[in-house]
């Protein structure tokens, strides 16, 4: 029997019945990467002895009598988060050296779980794309089509799980980078809200690993299964030790319901500053119809849903302004040069990302007043809804595009060119006010290409959009292996 596509909780009851070992499940997953790798490069840095013999101490402790949540299970860690001993890169050429010291804490957390972590997973430089490659460790490929993008930044993870190299892989998120692969590659990601995960180790080298959280961005879990997401997502949640004075959400609510006839949902599909395209259109409508059909209580509108032009404007300067912070002098002046230029009465999304990357901090405290009161109208909203279904972004995965200038660059909706950052306003909807978003697999397009959307829940209560998914995927199904031409 093979185990690559088996979920974390059939791969512990396996190990408690004795069925399999966690050395046999390591053994084959290495055995699938050596073999199916080359093609894919996912894992961008093996660690395979160290986890040979991280699963030997988990057959141990199993048998001491030992039952942690993740014993023996094999996993992978996108390659921006710190793993002692390993290099940490962020697919810079400058620290292809750089050995981290100690392991970022959600990494820990895995460890002290019982995970055996497989090796490191490939991202794109300074984790600034919906593609995953860099001149360290070269392209990752779409196991779907490898002449496709399994996304970015936390693509090679989201390949991995596609592949079968490992059960369980741990992203980040910022302008949609564990929702998009996600979707790319047919898998289950979530995107938690703000603050819930801390990210300490997870900072570019030679930063050193404070215990701060980065405007607008989370770390969070990828999987093959809902079940497994919340699985993973107890495991990484709650304070660092390092802030226990500072005001965390300790404790996640419950899910608000159990049932899906009991859900009240808003089905968005249209934004009013890029198209959708017709696949990810009837994978929200594939998800939509089985709400009806369960007997939830679906809208397609309400007064009560903040202005999206607004947000993504806001989401957009926001972001700029987090990323620039720490671009060299040189192109920081060159952008104010240019921001400097633009008329007053420009509002549009290139506007946006010039002035938000060269906001003063009277300019953010401002902005940040205006992201308040967006999240005001979000708890109205989440009043009379449970969740929204959206969009992820308007498109399957898209072919490899080798243009490094991200503005040169278009992306096509059904047959259409348009700016290529635009699409990052679905993934912005949830990030801006920091609420948790649930990246669930909604089928295949036309030609056979995952298509995922995004379940969007109110702050904190990351478990009504996990339990959500959870239901749907009895529904409509969940992932399923690549199938792709010779393979």
């Amino acid at each position: 029997m093979t185990w690559s596509y088996a979920s974390a909780g059939e791969l512990t009851a396996a190990m408690r019945s004795g069925e399999v070992s966690s050395v046999e499940l390591v053994d084959e997953a290495i055995d699938r990467i050596e073999r199916d790798d080359k093609a894919i490069n996912a894992i961008c840095v093996p660690g395979f002895e160290r986890a040979r013999a991280a699963a030997r101490e988990a057959d141990k402790a199993r048998a001491r009598g030992e039952d942690l949540p993740l014993l023996g299970i094999p996993v992978t860690v996108k390659e921006s988060y710190n793993v002692a001993g390993l290099p940490t890169t962020w697919g810079m050429p400058a620290f292809r050296n750089y050995i981290a010291d100690a392991d970022a804490l959600a990494v820990a957390r895995l460890r002290a779980a019982g995970a055996v972590v497989l090796g490191k997973t490939n991202v794109p430089l300074m984790l600034a794309d919906l593609q995953s490659f860099n001149e360290v460790y070269g392209t990752t490929n779409n196991p779907w089509d490898l002449n496709r993008t399994p996304g970015g930044s936390s693509g090679g993870s989201a390949a991995a799980l596609a592949a079968g190299f490992g059960t369980l892989s741990i992203g980040s998120d910022i302008g949609g980078s564990l929702r998009t692969p996600a979707h790319f590659c047919g898998v289950y990601a979530h995107k938690p809200s703000f603050g819930l995960v801390p990210g300490r180790g997870h900072v570019p080298p030679p930063a050193p690993a404070l215990p701060t959280d980065l405007d607008l961005a989370v770390v969070g879990p990828l999987a093959r299964t809902a079940a497994d997401l919340a699985l993973l997502l107890d495991v990484m949640a709650g304070p660092d030790p390092l802030t226990l004075g500072v005001a965390y959400k300790l404790d996640m609510p419950p899910a608000r319901h159990d049932r899906l006839a009991d859900f009240r949902v808003l089905v968005l599909d249209e934004h009013p500053l890029i198209p959708t395209g017709s696949a990810v259109k009837a994978g929200v409508q594939r998800v939509a119809e089985a709400l009806t059909t369960a007997g939830a209580t679906v809208e397609r509108e309400t007064p009560l849903l903040p202005d999206l032009t607004e947000a993504a404007i806001l989401y957009t300067e926001m972001l700029m302004a987090t990323l620039a912070a720490t671009h060299p002098a040189e192109r920081y002046e060159a952008i104010k040069a240019h921001a400097g230029g633009l008329s007053p009465d420009d509002r549009s999304f290139d506007a946006a990302q010039l002035r938000g990357a060269v906001w003063s901090h009277r300019d953010w405290i401002q902005a940040n007043i205006r992201r308040e009161l967006h999240r005001e109208r979000w708890r109205n909203l989440f009043a009379d809804f449970d969740a929204v279904i959206c969009p992820i972004t308007p498109t399957p995965a898209f072919p490899h595009e080798r243009n490094l200038d991200l503005g040169a660059r278009q992306i096509d909706i059904d047959g259409t060119s348009y700016p290529f950052g635009a699409q990052l306003v679905w993934a912005g909807l949830a990030t801006m006010p920091g609420l948790p978003a649930t990246a669930i697999p909604a089928g295949r397009s036309e030609e056979g290409l995952p298509v995922g959307v995004q379940l969007i829940g109110p702050m904190f209560e990351d478990r009504t959009t996990l339990r959500l998914a959870e239901l749907l995927e009895q529904e409509i199904g969940g992932f399923q292996p690549p199938q792709r031409e010779g393979h």
